[in-house]
């Protein structure tokens, strides 16, 4: 990435690109093959799986340079939600529930103390 950018900044772009590959590659699949056997949805599935692996392991290893691997999990699982809830109420056209407030509240407390 731009070596001009902090590590942390480029680690979140990074893991938001990935997220958005991995959340297509685990879900999409319930919309878009429903209908077709589970083989073929796993195959599907792990074509995109190898982008998010091409852009994850990079943005792990940078943001290692200077996070723990403590505040990389928590940092994955914010922008987990964060990609997780448009994914499902704009792609999947789910309603969007109070729970996604309570999980995302959740993850707050978790990174005030990794990263504390």
């Amino acid at each position: 990435m731009n070596p001009g950018l902090p590590v942390v900044l480029q680690t979140a772009l990074l893991l938001a690109v990935s997220n958005v590959f991995m959340t297509f590659a685990w879900y999409a699949h319930l919309k878009n093959l429903g209908d077709r056997p589970w083989w073929i949805a796993a195959f599907a599935s792990w074509g995109i799986a190898l982008f998010e692996y091409l852009v994850q392991v990079p943005a792990n290893r940078i943001g290692h340079t200077e996070l723990t691997l403590a505040q990389l999990k928590i940092m994955q699982e914010v922008i987990t939600l964060l990609v997780f809830v448009p994914f499902v109420v704009l792609y999947m056209q789910q309603p969007l529930k109070l729970d996604f407030l309570w999980a995302g509240l959740c993850i707050l407390g978790a990174v005030y103390f990794v990263f504390r």
